[in-house]
């Protein structure tokens, strides 16, 4: 069910992001609601690279997609989306632990992202994934920057926002 973007996946994927931000408006988010779909160009970049996955079923279009870049020597959670019509299925978790496997087998320790602290599937969610949230004083030099243009942006004005990790185990090396 999960496997790498393809080509023909990332119009849907400008499909789920949308879906998945119109939900933001029950929340009176509708600055968020009503953002654009990611250009192309951005999602074709972590499709070439490897680093975009979507929860699909056969001869059927994807429900769900994961984006990741490495900031700071950790898999950074650029992006994760479940179209509503998919929700509350545990897509997004498998997504996630997906992410945790591909981040244990380059040797990442952590698992990162940024998201809004007091939406109820954002960092409430995120907890019960086992992540917790890394105290400002903390964040390293990417992850700054990411948080730097979120609030540019004016994230921050919406509704406060956080950076959480959650740990990667990484097995010993076996002889």
């Amino acid at each position: 069910m999960i496997r790498l973007a393809e080509p023909a996946d990332l119009s849907r994927l400008q499909e789920i992001e949308v879906a998945a931000g119109s939900i933001f408006r029950s929340l009176g988010m509708d600055v968020i609601a009503d953002d654009e779909a990611p250009p192309l160009s951005w999602l074709e970049q972590y499709r070439a690279d490897g680093r975009a996955w979507v929860w699909a079923h056969r001869d059927r279009p994807a429900a769900a997609f994961c984006l990741v870049d490495i900031v700071d020597g950790c898999a950074h959670i650029e992006q994760v989306s479940v179209h509503p019509d998919h929700a509350r299925r545990g897509i997004g978790a498998h997504l996630i632990d997906h992410v945790a496997e591909w981040a244990r087998d380059r040797g990442l320790p952590e698992i990162t992202l940024t998201t809004f602290t007091d939406v109820p599937w954002n960092a409430p969610y995120y907890a019960r994934l086992g992540f917790a949230e890394v105290p400002d004083d903390d964040l390293g030099p990417g992850l700054r920057t990411i948080r730097e243009h979120e609030t540019a942006r004016g994230l921050d004005d919406v509704a406060p926002r956080i950076v959480m990790t959650r740990h990667v185990p990484i097995d010993p090396p076996r002889n």
